[in-house]
């Protein structure tokens, strides 16, 4: 195993007291388990070190640098705001460590203003000034020569000016509203006619305008919008004295819950959409400075507690970073251009009835996808638009979580409705922060005459399926598609996600109910494969569990791995603990969230726990059981959270092919084995970053990538780019 190095700052928590206890005693209860919101701390603190780190490449620094920003951003927006309402309604000890909601906010403040000035110094010592160095630009008015200041000048009597629409504050006058993630500018006036001095409010019009406004130049230079506005505050109070101003920024509440007994899901949506905008501050963000006859207004129109408040070194909301990610050019400060491969028995090959297609492929045995190393669009993509073309396909039924505009899947089941085929679709509308899209394709698909269906009250629909029905002959064949990952084309060239394509009977049944549990009134009990939250998710894995732990002795040692984004529910923690207590070797690959502390003596001694970021987003959820010559390897759309499993409708496929499981293994093995972008967990709560010392370097989703291009080389015979 590689040495372990430089540990996660702020992700620590505080260590267990060991030689306190009295021997053979059991552990306290409160210190089996991570908190939830720390742990989530952790990882963006992982995010960070990816932004701080030298021998990532600096426009990837810089995009690392927008992800945190972005991150933290939700994570206030929907679980610090929990948390607070928490507090104000008095709740405590919800969570398995015991804390209360007022202590563990305590502790994000502190962590979270730790992390900020790193976030800050980060953009501003470091990747600001090196990216400049390589010809692309941030600046500020003062540093424009006089041709492009004239230019910015031009700009802003022209473009910007007409848009903007400052606001009093005071003076008997209502507390503008301030609409979230907005940023904005508090200026200080005075009036030399009543020699008074007032304050005012100038909203940044970023979601109108550029947040980083290009200079016409020769090379790649950007000026941030609100330093324009600040540059030319004059024009906007004529015949008053600026004395100061001051960047803010807020960030609401966004969180809202659908009751089970609304009507109409779709109407009842819409309105909490609405009402979201006017969810609580949460959050203030205000530039490190400050005159306080400017901050001091808005903490007490706002009402915030010296907690919600947070002093920020040089620009705000660096997640619009992003737009500067994406200038054109500067390929040398990229990664290198990465172009997915068609899975190797999709490629072209005729079968005896002349066909070439997925369907046909997949009559042939199962098939595994590995995105973004094998391509979307030559398997998922293909394999529904082939259905609607195919006039033996009868029916086509989809799940949608989360899409983009420009998928070519919903715009398919549009086409297939056309043709006279049935096509269903399960729309889920509560989709944190994608409920606006999934809208506007719910009515799409309903004014097409698709069945849309918005899944069950109460229960999210998470599930990642597509499920085709063929007329062949004189029988009725399922084709399936069960998925990690979503069904949008854009994610699915920067997440890493499974999908497994079968035409196995007994899943294709199972499919099918599902989909009918989905849209009517079934409520079937059990499943024949298919592993599906509410129902049999929990039991099943759980009794996966027991019989790994039955089947364990020295001379027939058993293994657990498994791969996910977050492992926060209490039960499975405990189940995971009863395994590596009666020996049982388990192995964690976590991308986020880890509420199961590893290495207690007695407890958990037999746990790691590895999390691999990098240039993609490890998506992948793989659950696999090893007893002696038999693998139970499933794979899906849940992780192993109260919510997912009880709250959600979840689906887990197994792999059964020896070849396929092969595949699972060899991908979680790499991760684990990964000494370039990974951390590991012990068990006082600190991340430590993996280091090389010495030996091979192990980076696996660059392994993933050599192995897609060898095997495409292989069968080719030609060398890839």
């Amino acid at each position: 195993m590689p040495k372990r190095a430089s540990s996660s700052r702020g992700g620590g928590q505080k260590p267990l007291a060991r030689d306190t206890l009295p021997e053979g005693s059991e552990v306290p209860d409160r210190d089996l388990f991570f908190n939830r919101e720390l742990s989530w701390l952790a990882f963006n603190d992982r995010v960070l070190q990816l932004a701080e780190d030298g021998s990532v490449p600096l426009l990837e620094r810089l995009k690392f640098c927008a992800i945190y920003a972005r991150n933290l951003d939700e994570f206030f927006m929907i679980r610090v705001a929990r948390l607070h309402e928490q507090h104000r309604g008095g709740v405590a000890g919800l969570v398995p460590d015991g804390a209360t909601p007022g202590e563990t906010l305590d502790k994000l403040h502190a962590r979270i203003r730790e992390q900020d000035r790193r976030h800050g110094d980060c953009f501003e010592r470091v990747l600001r000034p090196a990216l400049a160095e390589k010809g692309l630009r941030i600046l500020s008015m003062k540093e424009l020569d006089a041709e492009a200041r004239a230019q910015v000048d031009r700009r802003f009597r022209e473009q910007i000016f007409p848009v903007l629409t400052p606001l009093a504050i005071g003076l008997g006058r209502h507390f503008p509203y301030i609409s979230n993630l907005s940023v904005s500018l508090a200026v200080l006036l005075r009036d030399p006619v009543a020699e008074t001095e007032n304050v005012a409010r100038v909203k940044v019009p970023k979601e109108v305008l550029p947040r980083f406004v290009p200079l016409k130049s020769g090379g790649a230079a950007f000026v941030p919008l609100e330093d324009i506005i600040a540059h030319h505050l004059d024009a906007l109070f004529p015949g008053m004295e600026v004395l100061d101003y001051g960047m803010f920024r807020v960030t609401r509440d966004v969180d809202y819950t659908v009751s089970e007994d609304a009507e109409d899901l779709l109407v009842a949506v819409q309105r909490e959409l609405r009402q979201r905008r006017f969810g609580d501050v949460i959050r203030l963000e205000v530039q490190a400075g400050m005159n306080p006859k400017l901050r001091e207004p808005l903490e007490e129109a706002l009402e915030l507690e010296p907690r919600q408040v947070y002093e920020e070194q040089g620009l705000l909301a660096l997640a619009d970073l992003h737009a500067v990610v994406g200038t054109p050019g500067f390929s040398e400060l990229r990664d290198p251009p990465w172009a997915p491969i068609t899975q190797l028995r999709l490629r072209p090959e005729r079968d005896a009835d002349g066909a070439s297609t997925v369907m046909a492929a997949m009559r042939r045995g199962d098939l595994l996808v590995h995105h973004p190393y094998e391509s979307f669009a030559t398997s998922v993509e293909r394999f529904v638009t082939e259905a609607v073309e195919d006039p033996d396909v009868l029916a086509l039924k989809q799940t949608v979580y989360r899409t983009s505009d420009s998928s070519p899947l919903v715009p398919a089941l549009i086409r297939a409705t056309e043709g006279g085929k049935q096509a269903v679709c399960m729309v889920e509308l509560k989709a944190r922060f994608d409920e606006r899209t999934n809208i506007h394709w719910a009515l799409a698909l309903e004014e097409a005459g698709v069945h849309v269906v918005y899944g069950i009250p109460g229960l999210k629909t998470h599930a990642k399926a597509i499920l085709i029905v063929r007329r062949e002959g004189e029988r009725i064949r399922h084709y399936v598609h069960i998925g990690t990952g979503n069904y949008n084309p854009k994610t699915a060239r920067l997440y890493t996600d499974l999908g497994l394509f079968t035409t196995d009977p007994e899943l294709g049944a199972d499919v099918a109910d599902l989909f009918n549990y989905l849209t009517g009134f079934a409520r079937p009990q059990s499943f024949r494969k298919l592993l599906v939250a509410p129902i049999n998710m929990r039991a099943g894995l759980l009794a996966e569990l027991r019989r790994t732990v039955a089947a364990h002795a020295k001379d027939r040692p058993t293994r657990i791995q498994m791969k996910m984004n977050a492992l926060v529910d209490p039960v499975m923690i405990r189940a995971l603990y009863d395994a590596s207590r009666a020996g049982v070797k388990v192995d964690l690959n976590i991308r986020g969230i880890c509420c199961l502390r590893p290495g207690l003596p007695g407890v958990s001694e037999n746990i790691r726990v590895v999390s691999t970021l990098g240039r993609f987003l490890e998506h992948s959820r793989i659950y696999l059981f090893e007893r002696g010559g038999e693998a139970r390897c499933l794979i899906g759309s849940a992780d192993l959270m109260p919510r997912n499993l009880d709250h959600r409708v979840e689906a887990l496929a197994p792999v059964e092919d020896p070849q396929l499981v092969a595949q699972v293994r060899d991908v979680l093995e790499r991760c684990l084995a990964d000494n370039t972008h990974a951390w590991e967990l012990e068990a006082d709560g600190t991340w430590r970053r993996r280091a090389r010392q010495g030996g091979e370097r192990r980076w696996a989703q660059g392994e993933l990538m050599e192995r897609a291009l060898r095997l495409a080389q292989a069968n080719t015979g030609r060398p890839l780019p």
